[in-house]
């Protein structure tokens, strides 16, 4: 069977919204990692075959097929062609997803994977209703549809519906979200504090470190921030963070290694992707992990670390619920909820703290799943070598 080996893995730090990367083009947020990923890779730029980006709200500066602008804002050659996924929250791991298939199938064999956002320059703009109504429009998405009505009736399609849905099912309340909310802030800090992300990352400018996590948060900090939404559990310190940022990855398969003497750090050993409820919309990395595992023949006993983005604490709380996972195990670095949320580019950031945590520690396989709008979730399996 091909395999598809995990080259290089790098990201820029994650900005806070109004921050130090606020104000860059997302293009060139892309085109910096990029760079170093092919500089420190030591590959010929030339024989990448594609670039595979995610973008979620492909607007403004983040049109016309991002990926291939950043590929050409780096100075890369320009006979290498680009596409853009998105696959909304998990676009950037499904680009790891199309990126391994292309190397696996035999028709691809050096192909960059990753992700950009700026979403201080574009918010969450055309994801739903919630966020429509800001801008003038009556509708988001969904609600034009006459097979989606038809469907789904006039419930509200919206992440912190869907997160407060969550809550509901799984009886998780207020201060246990609270709790796991502290709890990333504090891992993050931590990590950034012993050096854990300096190899990962390829600093900006004057940004050097991620600024989301919060050195001086607290329960009670927490516990006087207003509820989302009226009579809800959820609030701001519960839920990621508006973010900027960019990653990617260097995918490649055996002859690859071989012609351009590459050193592989990890194989790709599973990928799958699943959906579920897309008005619940956050749920479906229990589904997925559950198929995952049963593809592989793998158990959560034999998984070293996970990555489970932060959406929201209620969806980590309830896939460890159901999963029964070693909370110990789970974000160890700290997750979205203190690292932030560059949607696009999230799935690559965290593939790219899996495999160097794996490599930290001495583990061998790595998970991460994802939530993602329209209720669906990817599942990835990595081994280190």
């Amino acid at each position: 069977m091909p395999e598809a080996y995990i080259v290089e893995a790098v990201r820029t730090p994650v900005g806070k919204r109004g921050g130090g990367l606020s104000a860059v083009h997302p293009a060139d947020l892309g085109a910096h990692v990029l760079k170093s990923l092919m500089e420190r890779s030591g590959a010929d730029p030339a024989a990448v075959e594609d670039v595979v980006l995610g973008c979620v709200d492909t607007v403004g500066p983040q049109a016309g097929d991002i990926a291939r602008t950043c590929w050409l804002a780096a100075g890369l050659p320009e006979e290498v062609p680009g596409v853009t996924v998105d696959r909304q929250c998990g676009s950037s791991q499904q680009a790891v997803h199309f990126a391994a298939q292309g190397v696996l199938s035999g028709t691809q064999d050096l192909v960059v994977a990753g992700g950009t956002q700026s979403m201080s320059q574009i918010p969450i703009a055309f994801a739903s209703r919630r966020a429509a109504e800001p801008l003038g429009l009556t509708e988001g998405p969904y609600a034009g549809s006459r097979g989606w009505r038809a469907r789904y009736g006039d419930r509200p399609i919206d992440q912190f519906h869907g997160a407060e849905l969550i809550a509901e099912k799984w009886g998780i309340g207020r201060e246990a979200m609270e709790e796991f909310a502290l709890r990333s802030h504090q891992r993050a800090v931590r990590a950034l504090d012993e050096g854990r992300f300096e190899r990962e990352t390829v600093p900006f400018g004057d940004v050097r470190a991620d600024e989301g996590p919060r050195r001086d948060t607290s329960l009670r900090k927490m516990a006087g921030l207003p509820p989302l939404s009226e009579g809800g559990r959820l609030t701001a310190a519960v839920s990621s963070q508006v973010s900027d940022g960019a990653s990617a990855m260097l995918i490649a398969s055996e002859r690859a290694v071989r012609e351009h003497g590459l050193t592989p750090r990890a194989r790709i050993h599973h990928l799958s992707v699943r959906g579920e409820d897309p008005v619940r919309m956050l749920s479906a990395p229990i589904p997925a992990t559950a198929y995952a595992l049963k593809k592989t023949g793998l158990t959560m006993d034999d998984i070293d670390l996970v990555e489970i983005n932060e959406a929201f604490a209620s969806v980590v709380l309830a896939w460890l619920k159901e999963t029964g996972a070693d909370p110990s195990k789970v974000n160890v670095n700290g997750g979205a909820i203190a690292l932030g949320h560059p949607l696009g580019a999230t799935g690559t950031r965290l593939m790219t703290t899996l495999l160097h945590e794996l490599e930290r520690t001495g583990g061998r396989y790595g998970l991460q799943t994802m939530c993602e709008g329209g209720g669906q979730a990817n599942v990835t399996v990595i081994e280190r070598l």
